[in-house]
């Protein structure tokens, strides 16, 4: 599996804005596309008990996004979650919970995000593989020709 991992800037915004929602707290959603594209999310309820310190993705949207990859629908690749803690790298307790291999791990923080892949016995928290997070300037879900990859700038109100 490729070490870079591309996703549109719109995407990538609207996973910031989730979690900008209640930054105290984890926000967390589904990933879909390929192994080396995110094409589109679906934000999720977290159950965690303590969601200011965990998340749990509320097992019904997880069924239903396996139900409807069974069926035809989006692939699902992965979640992403965000750490209020203000650091973008998974965690010894995101580390322990890891256990489907070639999974993406998108994180957020502080405005930031950074991706992983699952890994046993990366270089990670004996877990996960940083790859890179490569931000398009559209949607990487519109048809036709793929336009000129261009650095990462965060929505009004963010810092990086």
């Amino acid at each position: 599996m490729g070490m870079t991992v591309r996703i549109s800037s719109a995407l990538l915004a609207n996973i910031l804005a989730h979690a900008a929602v209640d930054p105290a707290r984890e926000a967390c959603g589904l990933l879909f596309g390929a192994a080396d594209e995110i094409v589109a999310i679906s934000p999720a309820a977290n159950l965690a008990a303590d969601t200011a310190i965990a998340f749990e993705i509320d097992p019904a949207a997880l069924f239903a996004a396996i139900r409807a990859e069974r069926t035809g629908g989006p692939r699902l690749i992965g979640h992403y979650h965000s750490h209020p803690n203000g650091d973008a790298s998974p965690s010894v307790r995101d580390a322990a919970a890891a256990n489907l291999p070639g999974r993406l791990w998108l994180i957020t923080a502080a405005g930031r995000a950074a991706c992983f892949r699952e890994e046993p016995g990366g270089p990670v928290h004996h877990a996960f593989r940083p790859v890179s997070l490569v931000v398009s300037g559209v949607a990487a879900c519109i048809p036709g020709p793929r336009p000129p990859e261009r650095p990462f700038s965060p929505p009004q109100g963010y810092s990086t």
